[in-house]
């Protein structure tokens, strides 16, 4: 659909990082959609909570084991003594250490394994949602969005959002709690030595904060780039072939490489922004361990504090400076993860194609009238390109719409798709106005051949009875014969159950043409559209399709497009199209006697065959 595109572009906002940036608004619903798992949740963090209470006691207990070492070195030597500990005490304390370590450890590996579920569902619900919203999209937006950044969105974007889940909420909780908890205790042990402590923790989130207003921003222009960089490298796959036809590889390889630049650059600032908070909070945590160390020091001369009590107080602050790091880490990791969800979000907030979805008329027999009604169009509404169109169209009828590239000939064929809706006038099938038609209703009336080829990994007969996949098998053969494709079929390894392949199963464009056809024919809608349909089959295999499709034609409405003006001289009625307006209609006969706009154009394609 070449003037759709021509007329819409790229221009439309590809949801740039500077544009429309809520995190406040994301993490609300991204929060909201997560807590449909909130039994999962609950189970996760109360095994996160264990974990990390067991982290909280062991560094105290370790002060109790050493605490019981060093009494029975003092009282070994004030009573000239050998060297004695209470095993009693001791293995108490070792069965306490153990008993931690093993439950830490046994809570984690539930929580890790529980997480990892509740992420991939979350991934796995994004997913089907952003399938089911991209069935529901106008053309339009398919129109106006490049393909490669739409798969961003489905791949990339869904896969950052869970891996950050998965890691990011166990590391939020645990980093909490353990700065809770190591907090609560180290306060019992010392409040002045604790204050030091908490001043370490203030500058590091302090300095977090700082660095991660950055970051934001950073992760949604390095997605942003991935979709390019995607987009680019899609192009440049589909149309290989015509790159290289016409020696472009370097310069499609130059367009590449500015993508992967770009997306290096905005990934190098991101990761930096994300891998340099831990550092700096590292660096700051060091002044609060050697304030720790020295005054914990003079304290333990003083005799106000044990020495188990300093070696628990520094574990702290190794414990606190640790989750700090991780919190840190975590924030700004979410700052790219909010951003990847954004654009997730974007894309499943955009408008449905509108739709009748109740009160919908439904044709009790189609017969194929179609009629435009003073159409006014424009795929820009400031830049109309129908204005006053106006066609009558007997069931029946075979309808040719030729005229030059761009005079809007796809476009009438959308139109009366209902790929796009009219902003003046109306479409009438059988009488009734399409848009009060449900889309289903009227794609059931309609069957349509596309210049471009389509085929999906199945079987040459699934491919055959997309449109009707309750066909019989003698009913695909049927249409596969009219199509004129039934021995080429037959004549493959696995014949009608081949599986269509474009490495395993080389076919021309033509082949595959064909098998589209077969695909309508199957249908056997009450009006068919024919866009370019015989574009890409040599003259031999087209004289063979339009003795077919004469016969098919007869007694249904049919729609022609075609640049071959051989093709459709017994057309009973030839719309010919300019600048979106039909300057002529008639049969051959009457145009050609006319010496108008349809008489020059066939002029200038038998002067080009003689040439």
């Amino acid at each position: 659909m070449s003037e759709t595109t021509e007329a819409v572009g790229f221009g439309a906002d590809e949801m740039s990082a500077e544009k429309a940036r809520d995190p406040r608004g994301t993490a609300k619903r991204f929060f909201r959609d997560l807590m449909v798992q909130k039994g999962r949740l609950l189970a996760i963090t109360l095994c996160l909570l264990g974990a990390a209470a067991c982290s909280v006691f062991i560094p105290i207990t370790l002060g109790a084991a050493i605490d019981e070492v060093f009494d029975g070195v003092r009282r070994a030597v004030e009573h000239e003594t050998a060297f004695q500990v209470s095993f009693e005490t001791m293995g108490t304390v070792l069965v306490e250490l153990i008993a931690l370590y093993l439950l830490s450890a046994a809570l984690t590996f539930v929580e890790e394994y529980l997480m990892a579920s509740v992420a991939q569902n979350f991934a796995l619900k994004l997913r089907r949602e952003m399938a089911a919203k991209l069935e529901r999209l106008p053309v339009s937006y398919y129109d106006a969005h490049r393909r490669g950044d739409i798969l961003s969105r489905m791949t990339n974007d869904a896969k950052r959002v869970a891996d950050t889940l998965q890691e990011g909420i166990a590391q939020f909780i645990t980093a909490t709690a353990t700065i809770v908890g190591s907090f609560v205790v180290m306060v019992g042990v010392s409040v002045e030595l604790t204050f030091w402590a908490f001043g370490t923790v203030v500058a590091g989130i302090a300095l977090t904060m700082i660095i991660s207003s950055a970051t934001y921003k950073a992760y949604a222009k390095n997605q942003e780039t991935l979709g390019r960089l995607n987009a680019q490298i899609e192009e440049g796959l589909t149309g290989h072939a015509t790159i290289r036809a016409f020696g472009l590889q370097e310069e499609s390889t130059q367009k590449v490489r500015a993508a992967a630049d770009a997306y290096r650059k905005a990934g190098l600032r991101a990761q930096f922004l994300t891998y340099g908070v831990m550092p700096i909070v590292r660096f700051a945590s060091q002044f609060g361990y050697a304030a720790i160390a020295v005054r914990g020091a003079m304290m333990a001369v003083s005799g106000t504090i044990t020495l188990g009590d300093i070696q628990a107080m520094l574990q702290y602050v190794d414990r606190i400076s640790e989750p700090v790091s991780e919190f840190a880490f975590t924030i700004t990791s979410a700052q790219g993860a909010l951003a990847s969800a954004e654009r997730i979000y974007q894309l499943l907030d955009e408008e449905d194609e509108l739709d009748l979805r109740t009160n919908a008329k439904v044709l009790p027999k189609p017969c194929g009238k179609v009629e435009f009604e003073r159409v006014e169009f424009g795929y820009d509404p400031d830049a109309r390109l129908f204005k006053d169109v106006n066609v009558a169209v007997e069931p029946g009828t075979m309808v040719a719409i030729v005229g030059p590239t761009g005079a809007g000939k796809t476009t009438f064929v959308n139109l009366l798709m209902r790929f796009y809706d009219p902003q003046r006038g109306r479409i009438l099938v059988d009488g009734m106005d399409i848009r009060n038609m449900s889309r289903d209703e009227l794609h059931g009336v309609l069957g349509m051949v596309l210049q471009d080829t389509w085929l999906f990994n199945g079987s040459i007969a699934e491919n055959i009875a997309y449109g009707k996949p309750n066909a019989s098998r003698e009913e695909i053969e049927r249409a596969a014969k009219a199509a004129r494709i039934d021995h080429f079929i037959k004549t493959l390894p696995r014949g009608y159950d081949t599986v269509v392949d474009d490495e395993l199963l080389p076919m021309s464009a033509g082949q595959k043409q064909l098998i589209t056809i077969a695909r309508a024919l199957l249908a056997d809608p009450p009006i068919l559209i024919l866009d370019e349909a015989t574009s890409n089959v040599d003259t031999r295999t087209e004289a063979a399709i339009q003795e077919a499709m004469a016969n098919l034609m007869e007694g249904r409405t049919s729609f022609v497009i075609a640049h071959r003006l051989s093709t459709i001289r017994d057309a009973d009625l030839i719309l010919v199209m300019e600048a979106g307006d039909i300057v002529e209609q008639g049969t051959h006969e009457d145009l050609m006697a006319r010496g108008g706009r349809y008489a020059e154009l066939q002029k200038s394609q038998a002067s080009a065959l003689v040439a």
